[in-house]
């Protein structure tokens, strides 16, 4: 559990340097990292981006109602516009969330009005804008 949150907080991080964090033989540790791997514990290694310096100027949540039946092709027009960052399925007042990123306010009405909701069986939709997003580091523990 050390090992996978120390992986969470920096996954660029070197086994040597790893090893003397944990106090744990660099060669063990290396094994124990590949075997995580190969079990699907660990995913994939990946970075963080400062979205702000590529112009990402409004985040936000968009609550969707969607007609069931046109569900799949929903999906593929929304995952097909690049502001898109995510769609989740949800249980609650709406049906998905989608997840965008825009540069501005401006785009992100553009997107919400003529994007999504030109897409065909989207019933109505609520967006939520990201004012502030505080982060917190996981905490991985034997449950």
């Amino acid at each position: 559990m050390k090992l996978l949150a120390e992986l969470t907080k920096d996954g660029s991080i070197s086994v040597p340097e790893l090893s003397k964090k944990l106090g744990i033989n660099a060669s063990v540790l290396y094994s124990r990292i590949k075997r995580l791997v190969k079990k699907k514990l660990i995913k994939k290694f990946t970075i963080v981006v400062d979205e702000s310096l590529l112009g990402v100027g409004v985040k936000a949540s968009i609550g969707v109602n969607r007609d069931p039946k046109l569900k799949d092709t929903i999906h593929k027009q929304l995952m097909a516009t690049p502001e898109v960052t995510s769609i989740s399925e949800v249980t609650g007042r709406f049906d998905i969330i989608v997840n965008v990123q825009t540069k501005n306010l401006e785009v992100l009405h553009s997107i919400v009005i003529e994007k999504l909701g030109k897409i065909d069986g989207i019933i109505n939709t609520e967006t939520f804008v990201e004012l502030q997003k505080t982060d917190k580091d996981l905490v991985y523990s034997v449950v």
